[in-house]
């Protein structure tokens, strides 16, 4: 390619280049700092990143300031004839003394915050956490509501087959939800391998270990709905586990509690039993209604709900079965 030729290939990169850096729209969607924080604990940490932050970018400007002052100053070009010394004793003692306060200066409110993290007595309410591949379940211990949580985007949208939705791999069918202002201690345990429970805006991360039960705690001072991700390399559907804690008001959560109460009254593997019968459209579950017999398909869900470590302990009845078919209420009511 002749030299002409590539002046205009290069003003039109160059262009396009500086179009995109400047954009507002393109950076609209880029965070380029820590979520914004939504509890006490997650401001402290924010302000201690801010903080590190600018200890580093002081010390970047006053060494390599320095650095290259020196080599400006003292070049040969200037005339400047090099120094022959061996040591200086009240240099050394500069050098190691102030990266010493430094550091000290920076130990302090990062020891403090993170004693605080690990601090979970007192709690308002206990939730244990189990990871499984690729899912989790909460267990509200006190309150004897129990579901899981899985991945809500559609297959369409994983397979390129569908615009990505505004909350692409960070929906769930079954959020987390916690009164606003109530400290909520979480223990974390996993059925299968390592994984690691993280929501930033509240400043929680714990791993989830299997045969291990550790615990960690957060208190969110707004309500809202907070995502986050599974942040330990599970396997394969890793990038497909996410969390989602929905924080409400204290009215809401107890209607939240009642509702799912009332849910739980009622004979468990409704849902279950539904999603086998019937398929989850846009997933990959296929409808087994018309090809598996009400037997087999109480079989099929009593040995989901009880198998790995879930142990309901609860069996799905053909009855169960047949009364959740379409049409199956409309033909009790008539035989009534």
């Amino acid at each position: 390619m002749k030299r002409g030729a590539l002046r205009p290939l290069l003003g039109k990169t160059l262009a396009a280049l500086s179009g995109t850096m400047i954009s507002g729209a393109v950076w609209a969607g880029y965070q380029l700092n820590l979520r914004e924080p939504q509890s006490a604990l997650a401001r402290d940490v924010y302000n201690m990143h801010t903080l590190v932050n600018l200890v580093c970018l002081a010390i970047f400007v006053v060494v390599f300031g320095a650095m290259f002052f020196s080599i400006w100053k003292h070049r040969k070009s200037a005339g400047h004839q090099a120094e022959h010394f061996h040591e200086n004793t009240t240099v050394e003692v500069i050098w190691t003394v102030i990266p010493f306060l430094i550091l000290i200066g920076m130990a302090y409110p990062a020891t403090r915050t993170v004693l605080a993290m690990k601090d979970t007595s007192n709690p308002d309410m206990t939730i244990k956490v189990t990871g499984y591949q690729w899912k989790w379940e909460y267990d509200y211990l006190k309150d004897g509501v129990k579901f899981m949580s899985t991945l809500a985007t559609p297959r369409a949208q994983i397979e390129n087959r569908a615009d990505k939705g505004a909350e692409y791999l960070l929906e769930v069918d079954n959020p987390l939800v916690v009164p606003v202002g109530k400290k909520v201690r979480v223990l974390l345990t996993a059925g299968d391998v390592i994984h690691s429970w993280w929501i930033p805006e509240l400043a929680v991360k714990q791993d989830a270990i299997p045969g291990f039960i550790r615990d960690a705690w957060f208190k969110s001072e707004t309500t809202g709905t907070f995502r986050g991700q599974c942040v330990e390399l599970c396997g394969k559907d890793h990038a497909f586990m996410p969390i989602v804690v929905k924080v409400v008001s204290q009215a809401e959560y107890d209607a939240w509690l009642a509702s799912r109460k009332q849910g739980a009254a009622s004979p468990s593997s409704a849902p279950l039993s539904r999603a086998v019968l019937n398929g989850r459209p846009g997933a990959a579950v296929a409808a087994f209604g018309g090809q598996l017999s009400d037997a087999d398909i109480a079989a099929a869900v009593a040995f989901q709900r009880n198998s790995r470590d879930n142990k309901v302990g609860d069996m799905a009845q053909p009855e169960r079965v047949a009364s959740l078919k379409p049409g199956a209420e409309a033909a009790a009511r008539a035989a009534r």
